[in-house]
């Protein structure tokens, strides 16, 4: 990963990395929505195969999970920008604050341009309901972490203004933190937590530690799943000197103080059998906290926009299109990434962002053939874009 990062970095650097401009054009014209990942991908391709692309993005930043889902320790935002900005010299447009569902119409954006890309990403989080869930010091790692990169954003910009950290701004200086769920979102948790200067860390896990080494039903070529520390870990540990997770427990109650605020927690202990964690009676145990993060992944992408267009959705509420294929039930509509195949990971979403770009490709031909283009503008008529975007 080092080596790719030093080798693009001299590329760019070295002036060896310039924007490809499209020497033709067909004509044709494409909205993708949402700029993570598997939506940049797809725009890229569909732009070097001719199509003008025109980027939706409900966020005032484009880039998705890359710009405010993954902290600056992983991901500089230069970085991002340097790839977005080429882009946009290619010949992409951005269109920012852009929620399609709510301030732009899903069906005049399908009207307007010849195919429409659904990129949305999982964004819906898993919750925790059990009793205090409501009470104040509750977030979700999203919440956390895009308040995070958002003031540094704007304080690196010199538009950070008061009110907005004391309305927005999720601060764990000070505080007992529990993260609960790990993977690499609760590491990134735990990770800018520890750069808050928080009183301490916890994380909960709700599976037992795994194996130093491979077990016996864990045969390469699987994936293996040994014990690892990733750099939250590590940072808790050389500061404390402990391991910040602990493993096989599960949340039962929140408990709150006399403001709302949430002061403490209660879990037991688990064991796995067949049918699932099972709760141990009798281990109960009070873990002090005035910030709890909820890391546990992600169900589905958000439903309004697919409700909008009436597009189907599998039994996990993932937008249906066929891997390969990528068409929704709706003509001219296609679907990939995390919205469509569930969370995954960055490879899987921008491999998906070019599967969809190859499948509107060959959608816009046949198009192209059975009705001539009529020189139409993207934009004719698409009276939901307000001048505030």
């Amino acid at each position: 990963k080092n080596i790719e990062y030093a080798i693009v970095d001299r590329a760019f650097r070295d002036g060896k990395i310039t924007p490809r401009i499209p020497k033709e054009r067909s004509g044709m014209t494409v909205a993708v929505v949402g700029s993570g990942p598997s939506g940049l991908a797809a725009a890229d391709q569909l732009n070097q195969m001719g199509h003008k692309v025109t980027v939706f993005e409900r966020a005032d930043r484009i880039g998705g999970l890359l710009m405010y889902g993954i902290p600056n320790m992983k991901l500089e935002k230069e970085t991002v920008d340097r790839r977005v900005n080429l882009l946009r010299e290619e010949g992409i447009e951005f269109i920012t604050n852009a929620n399609v569902g709510v301030n732009v119409d899903a069906n005049e954006l399908k009207a307007n341009f010849d195919a429409l890309c659904m990129c949305l990403g999982a964004t819906k989080p898993r919750d925790l309901p059990v009793p205090g869930r409501d009470l104040k010091g509750i977030h979700f790692a999203m919440e956390f972490l895009t308040a995070n990169q958002k003031k540094l954003l704007m304080t690196k910009d010199g538009t950070l203004e008061s009110r907005w950290e004391k309305d927005h701004w999720i601060n764990a200086a000070g505080k007992n933190v529990i993260v609960i769920g790990g993977g690499d979102t609760g590491t990134d948790c735990i990770g800018t937590s520890m750069r808050h200067r928080c009183n301490s860390v916890v994380n909960f896990e709700l599976m037992p530690q795994p194996p130093m080494e491979r077990a016996p039903d864990n045969p390469w070529p699987q994936w293996p799943r040994i014990f690892r520390t990733d750099y939250g870990h590590a940072e808790v540990k050389a500061v404390t000197g402990k391991d910040p997770r602990v493993y096989s427990v599960m949340t039962k109650e929140f408990i709150g103080d006399e403001n709302g605020h949430v002061k403490a927690l209660i879990t037991q202990d688990v064991e796995m059998t067949a049918k699932g964690p099972k709760a141990i009676e009798g281990s109960e145990r009070e873990w002090p906290t005035e910030l709890v993060i909820l890391s546990m992944g992600f169900v589905s992408p958000e439903a309004y926009v697919a409700e909008e267009l009436g597009l189907d959705v599998d039994q996990r509420n993932n937008i249906h299109a066929v891997y390969g294929d990528f068409r929704t039930n709706i003509e001219g509509v296609f679907a990939g990434g995390d919205c469509r195949r569930g969370q995954s990971l960055v490879v899987w979403a921008i491999n998906e962002g070019r599967g969809i770009a190859n499948a509107v490709d060959q959608y816009l031909e046949m198009k192209r053939v059975e009705e001539p283009a009529e020189g139409h503008s993207a934009f004719v008529n698409l009276s939901s874009l307000s001048p505030t975007i």
